[in-house]
């Protein structure tokens, strides 16, 4: 008679499972609340203590930590010696083990650090078990998801046992499991203690890590199938981190087609660009770089302003708001092609409106969390970063020019610091009265990035205000933007011709402010 193991945090759908193995004439071995649930539900099952003759010690931190459990579990039977080992201590094999772990992932932070609840939940028994379990996939099958359950019956029932192909699969599901577990362990760790991360570093290497730790444990599982990776032919998937929360898992999609790579990756942006923003505030996003931005005392006008930087570009484009979107607004929107509008929500008639455009993906969303890295793969694994903070008005902003920023000056220029963070490198932009009017993006020389985001601009940002990323090299980069017509200039400053580009500046009576920190973004 085949003997299943069954101990799992998560019951749903165990006494289901658990009727069918013994209608297919299967042995059930449970622990715990487990064992209760079957046996309350009338299925024939022994509990674990009497196969140990151990009970349950330690506050239950042992119950399956025993030489006939895991005996059971990683006995070769095809092995002479394993036999006799099983025949002198009176170990029975099992052929399947059901097993998932303490939600530690779920929610580690909601425990005080080091909290006696936040260890509990720490599963030492349930890895053992399935480890061991997918350690012995040639003989004993594992089963760690729910899902699972119904193609397991399925495959006994027609075959009477489960293939090796299906014994592999739930093994590398299993390992994943408890890879992801460990992973959450970790970082809880390093998220109420940081410090721990760099203890095992020497204090050379600690200084050369600073804030970013000795190892990252990433587990990610696949969360969501796209529409397709950045182009057709490729194919795309969302992963999520183990244990962590994402405003994706949320959102609620009311209308059009599913997601494709790029549908993600520029609202992502969007969505964390208008969230700078304490104003009503819109955002177009267009390949990763904002083709429009702006703020209004009501979002519906903040969309107009926004669209109206750069409408050619905005076509296809993402557009964030960070308030409800009224019906207003969606009317707005009228026959500009979009490909997703997010907002924290939408009053029922603009829901009515938008959903004339069958095509738009309309979304509601909570705000984005704090990104823990930034990461990029490079051969071997991957680069990673700090996020780029960006600091408005402080200490470290100096006016560098002899003319002296007026308030309505300073308020463009924070402005479109705020917005230049966000445009790829080389970056440019160009604002007034808080409305993005010329963006110049991803060129090889600043010159060229100011020269396109004036031909943008059409003589609209006249009066106000220019950012640059980066400092500029030379003083032709501030004379094209000059000629734009700003009469404000914010950048990082730091160039060995700084007294060129601010001799330039004061020629043309510009205020220009030093902000001390760059903003590349590649």
């Amino acid at each position: 008679m085949p003997t299943a193991l069954i101990s799992v945090y998560d019951k749903t759908g165990v006494v289901e499972f658990a009727q069918s193995l013994s209608q297919l004439g299967w042995s059930l071995i449970s622990s715990g609340g487990t064992a209760r649930a079957i046996a309350d539900a009338g299925i024939p099952v022994t509990d674990v203590a009497d196969v140990t003759g151990v009970p349950a010690i330690l506050g239950h931190r042992v119950v399956t930590l025993h030489p006939k459990i895991h005996g059971g579990i990683l006995a070769d039977p095809t092995n002479a010696e394993h036999v006799a080992d099983m025949d002198e201590y009176g170990i029975k094999p099992f052929d399947l083990v059901v097993g998932n772990l303490y939600p530690f992932g779920q929610s580690p932070n909601d425990f005080e650090h080091g909290s006696g609840e936040a260890v509990e939940m720490i599963d030492i028994g349930g890895p053992a078990m399935v480890r061991a379990a997918a350690k012995n996939h040639a003989h004993v099958a594992v089963v760690v998801d729910p899902k699972n359950y119904r193609p397991v019956i399925d495959e006994l029932r027609s075959e009477g046992v489960l293939s090796e192909a299906t014994r592999r699969r739930l093994a590398r599901a299993a390992f994943a499991h408890t890879a992801a577990y460990d992973a959450s362990i970790v970082t809880w760790f390093d998220d109420t203690d940081p410090d721990l991360a760099n203890e095992s570093l020497t204090v050379e290497e600690v200084d050369t890590a600073g804030a970013l730790p000795a190892s990252i444990h990433l587990a990610l599982s696949n969360a969501q199938s796209l529409r397709y990776g950045e182009n057709p032919h490729q194919e795309g998937a969302r992963y999520r981190q183990a244990g962590a929360t994402s405003w994706w898992d949320s959102m609620t999609q009311y209308g059009g087609k599913a997601l494709s790579y790029l549908n993600l990756y520029d609202t992502e942006a969007a969505w964390r660009l208008v969230h700078r923003f304490d104003d009503p505030a819109c955002v177009v996003v267009k390949h990763a770089n904002p083709c429009g931005v702006a703020i209004a005392n009501d979002i519906a006008t903040a969309y107009v302003r926004a669209h109206a930087c750069d409408p050619i570009s905005a076509f296809g484009g993402i557009v964030a708001v960070n308030r409800t979107v009224t019906n207003e607004m969606a009317v707005a929107l009228g026959d500009v092609f979009t490909e997703v509008v997010v907002a924290p929500g939408f009053d029922t008639d603009a829901l009515v409106t938008l959903s004339a455009k069958k095509n738009l993906r309309v979304i509601a969303a909570n705000a984005p969390s704090p990104l823990p890295f930034d990461v990029r793969p490079i051969d071997g694994g991957l680069l990673v970063q700090q996020p780029d903070p960006v600091d408005m008005r402080s200490d470290a902003w100096r006016v560098v020019t002899s003319v002296q920023p007026t308030e309505g000056q300073w308020a463009d220029m924070e402005f479109a610091w705020i917005v230049c963070a966000a445009v790829t490198s080389n970056a440019i932009v160009y604002t007034k009265d808080q409305q993005a009017f010329g963006i110049g993006a991803g060129q090889q020389n600043r010159l060229d990035s100011a020269r396109i985001a004036a031909r943008r601009a059409e003589g609209r940002a006249s009066g106000g205000a220019c950012a640059s990323d980066a400092f500029f090299p030379f003083r032709d980069g501030l004379d094209a933007t000059a000629e734009a017509g700003v009469s404000c200039i914010i950048q990082p400053g730091g160039s060995m011709r700084d007294d060129e580009v601010i001799a330039a500046a004061d020629e043309r009576g510009l205020a220009m402010v030093f902000t001390g920190q760059r903003h590349f973004r590649h």
